[in-house]
């Protein structure tokens, strides 16, 4: 391939093993990774090369990544989401019954990869129940920035495109929570199809299939991923000592030894601020949670990759 047939660009969509990418003219074109082992996302910045013998373009490699949030995959393995996002906006709604330690795994891996965490309450017309309230008051105290809005009408959206205007960030959650309502009140014309409730369970049907960047209009752009029923962060990519969990990295240094895992030892300040109110039980049980999911994922790793331990 000649120089002149090479060019780096940014992938602004993903289906399997099938990309899109904007190059810096705004030029899209389809693309496919050059290579099983290339690991791509929506978001990342790749090198790109036209193949004219096969009338198609390559990706060819990947440029440095700024940010980038992995999950865990059964084996323990990581799996890249996205790339190169500035804030992850997690989105729950009354309906389905939002699941926060789901929430809570999210905003760790945003934490552990130095991503801004917001929190969208979305469909605010259906009413916002005092349990919710408290946990957006909750997450607030961490650093979360808390948004309420609906799709029906403008409440909250205004905001929340102000909040974005020089973000790139990413959109997740539960399924049926409205994400893909949400990308079209905050992207006109996006026209993305959106899911009705399963009634029978009430759990939303997998409506985005795809991960697809869209520019916002006042600035900022916004990657819409798949709707999920769960969520483990990539272990090697979490931070070691506390997991992500801002709270308890806060007071971990108040513990009695420098390796407390805050689960059963002696003196831990961590489980004191549960028993003094200061930090809520919920979000204790959701810690020791991920800790030991974090054990198991290590286990099924192997130890010739296990991440590093604590120190």
């Amino acid at each position: 391939m000649t120089a002149d047939s090479q060019f780096e660009a940014e992938i602004i969509a993903t289906f399997g093993r099938r990309v899109r990418v904007r190059d810096a003219a705004g030029h899209e074109h389809d693309a496919r990774p050059l290579g099983r082992k290339l690991i791509l996302a929506c978001g990342d910045r790749v090198r790109c090369a036209h193949d004219a013998h096969h009338e198609e373009v390559h990706v060819t490699g990947t440029l440095p990544r700024r940010t980038a949030l992995w999950r865990s995959n059964l084996r323990g393995g990581a799996e890249l989401i996205v790339a190169n996002v500035s804030h992850l906006v997690a989105v729950i709604a009354p309906r389905p019954a939002p699941d926060y330690f789901v929430i809570d795994r999210y905003f760790a891996a945003a934490a552990s990869s130095g991503i801004a965490s917001v929190l969208v309450a979305n469909k605010a017309d259906l009413g916002h129940d005092e349990t919710l309230r408290a946990e957006l008051n909750a997450y607030e105290t961490i650093g979360a920035t808390a948004v309420a809005c609906t799709t029906v009408g403008d409440d909250g959206i205004t905001a929340l495109l102000g909040l974005l205007k020089s973000a790139t960030a990413v959109l997740v959650g539960q399924s049926g929570v409205g994400k893909s309502s949400l990308v079209n009140a905050l992207v006109p014309g996006a026209g993305i199809v959106t899911g009705d409730l399963v009634r029978q369970t009430e759990e939303g049907r997998h409506t985005t299939t795809a991960a697809r960047l869209y520019d916002l209009p006042n600035g900022g752009r916004l990657i819409d991923s798949p709707g999920v029923r769960d969520f483990s962060p990539a272990i090697e990519h979490l931070e070691p000592d506390t997991l992500g969990y801002t709270d308890v990295a806060w007071l971990a240094p108040q513990c009695r030894f420098l390796d407390c895992r805050h689960m059963r030892e002696p003196d831990c300040a961590v489980a004191a601020a549960v028993e003094s109110g200061k930090l809520t039980a919920r979000r204790y049980e959701s810690y020791r949670r991920m800790r030991r999911l974090h054990e198991q994922l290590t286990a099924a790793r192997g130890p010739e990759k296990r991440p590093r331990t604590p120190r």
